[in-house]
């Protein structure tokens, strides 16, 4: 912080379990790392190598480097997972995981038909070995999936042991828990919301009127997803009430005054 002004919210510090952030890296180059964790790396607390772009992606192993000496925790795409699972390749997954000393693993089956108790199954595997995180939702838009199964599909894989259930929304924030639009499905939170604890759930939200939603809903510390490397700062102002979209939501009387 430049400049103490009070009454702003208290955000949680890193290493934190609620208020996240977790930046999708879709190939970022090293610079890019470095620009990105000079200016943001105090804000974000996870990166995801989107879909399978670390199969590709040239100087892996340094850019991991890079973010674990940033105390910023990474895991590879929930896609990617699901290849190795649809070719059959569940043992090589978890070599890779330690052939890059991955300490978190993303559970998926957005592009799979995978049965659930076989999902929940690499949970546990996967638990004694990385933190996990499992992820609810389709990649197909036109694949609706009423709220209490999503409830009831978060629940056991938090009980298969998921640190946090994701909710899908994919880069571009226009499935799952938003409609084609980029409209929050509001009364799918709301209900999800009613059996699985806030905490537990990390929000895919790439889109701005998406973040600004959920911090009106949630509060400060909401856990965000797939947030691109430029909105990392945008992000953090959203969080403090420093953008006009929150300005208001976290004024305290006596601190500061809209003007009429």
């Amino acid at each position: 912080m430049n400049y103490d002004i009070p009454g702003l919210p208290d955000r949680t510090t890193i290493p934190r379990d609620n208020g996240l952030t977790m930046v999708m890296d879709k190939g970022l180059s090293i610079r890019e790392v470095e620009d990105m964790i000079s200016v943001g790396g105090k804000y974000i607390d996870i990166v995801k190598l989107g879909f399978g772009t670390s199969i590709i992606t040239p100087n892996l192993k340094e850019k991991l480097k890079l973010y674990k000496d940033a105390n910023i925790k990474t895991s590879f795409g929930g896609t990617l997972f699901e290849l190795f699972i649809a070719k059959g390749m569940f043992d090589d997954y978890r070599k890779m995981l330690d052939m890059y000393d991955m300490e978190m693993a993303e559970v998926s089956d957005g592009s799979i038909i995978l049965p659930h108790d076989e999902k929940c199954e690499y949970i546990r595997k996967l638990g004694e070995q990385v933190t996990v995180m499992s992820e609810v939702g389709s990649k197909d838009e036109a694949k609706i999936i009423p709220p209490y199964k999503w409830i009831s599909l978060m629940q056991a894989e938090l009980d298969a042991g998921a640190w946090k259930v994701i909710g899908e929304a994919r880069e571009g924030g226009n499935v799952g828990l938003f409609r084609a639009s980029g409209e929050v499905r509001m009364g799918l939170v709301e209900e999800i919301l009613t059996k699985i604890p806030a905490e537990k759930i990390l929000w895919e939200a790439p889109q701005k009127t998406q973040q600004v939603w959920f911090i009106h809903l949630l509060g400060t510390n909401v856990n965000l997803g797939n947030i691109a490397p430029v909105e990392v700062i945008p992000l953090e102002t959203l969080r403090l009430g420093l953008r006009g979209d929150t300005f208001d939501l976290f004024l305290k009387e006596g601190t500061a005054k809209l003007t009429d």
